[in-house]
Formats: structure tokens, C-alpha cells, sequence
């Protein structure tokens, strides 16, 4: 399941990075919801919600360390909950992975596309973001509350300390 859900975090993040690209490049931000939100392309070499702006190399490998860390840990989670997290996650890292290796300026330094800004349409209120770092916080979040609630890795319940 893990592995099913970072395919389709991945999937869905490059396809829209694809659309992107090919429709909104030096074109206006697209007004949606009323302007709640609005699809606009920029190019973010920092960390997720455009971070760091600049640091793409260190951002680089931190993203192929939490990959090896995640497919490393695979085959030991059970729990459904842990294996959408850690799906989100590995989806999240890997989109914005790809970006960086693939895009210029070049391998390992490229820029990542995001798309997704609200209520501004050049990310004043909040910075610009894409699908990759939705998955990635969503799985971070979610990461957080099993824990908190004490669900190990294989869905059983941690013991209490006393």
C-alpha cells in the first residue's frame, strides 16, 4: 500500500508539474474559487513552500536520504495509517526530487515548479507551493498523529512507559 500511494503522489505531482508548464508558463495567474486560490508557475530552488530559496543541493540530498529512509522501512509497516503517511511522503519527495535532478539549471541543481498559491496570486499571503509539498505535509501530519497516539509501524500500540 505504501508503495501504491507514493505512485500515485508521484503521478499526480509531475503530471500537474506537466500541465503547468505547457499552459501556464509567462501567462497571468489563473483565478480560482473566487481567488481563494490561483495557479500561477514559479520556479522554487529552496525547500518546500519555497524555503531556503537557494539551497537546492541541500535540499537534494535530504530528499534522496528520506527516500532511502523510507524504502529502507518499508517492508516493516503494517499499519494502513503509516503506510499512507509514509506513501505521502515518499510520493512528496520523490516529485520534488525529480525536479531537482531533471530541470535547469541542471542535474542536482534544477528548480522545482510550483503552481499553487492562496489567496494571492504571487504568494503573498502564503508562498507558492505544489502537489509534492501538499503530500509531504500531509504525510508529516499524519506521521505526527500516529505517533501521538502511539500506533507503531506494523499498527500494533506502543506500550505504555511507567
Amino acid at each position: 500500500m505504501l508503495l501504491l500511494v507514493a505512485l500515485v503522489a508521484l503521478s499526480l505531482d509531475l503530471v500537474s508539474k506537466i500541465v503547468v508548464v505547457a499552459t501556464l508558463s509567462d501567462r497571468a495567474p489563473v483565478k480560482l474559487l473566487g481567488g481563494l486560490l490561483y495557479l500561477t508557475e514559479a520556479r522554487n530552488t529552496g525547500a518546500a513552500f519555497s524555503f531556503a530559496p537557494g539551497a537546492t543541493m541541500v535540499f537534494t540530498i535530504i530528499a534522496m536520504v528520506v527516500i532511502v529512509i523510507i524504502v529502507r522501512t518499508s517492508g516493516r509497516v503494517r499499519s494502513a495509517g503509516w503506510a499512507v503517511a509514509l506513501g505521502l511522503i515518499l510520493g512528496g519527495a520523490a516529485g520534488n526530487l525529480t525536479d531537482r535532478v531533471l530541470r535547469s539549471p541542471g542535474p542536482l541543481r534544477g528548480a522545482v515548479i510550483d503552481f499553487l498559491s492562496v489567496l494571492d496570486p504571487y504568494g503573498g499571503f502564503y508562498p507558492i507551493f505544489n502537489l509534492a509539498d501538499s503530500a509531504i505535509v500531509c504525510g508529516g501530519v499524519l506521521a505526527v498523529i500516529l505517533a501521538f497516539r502511539g500506533i507503531d509501524l506494523d499498527g500494533s500500540r506502543a506500550r505504555s512507559r511507567s
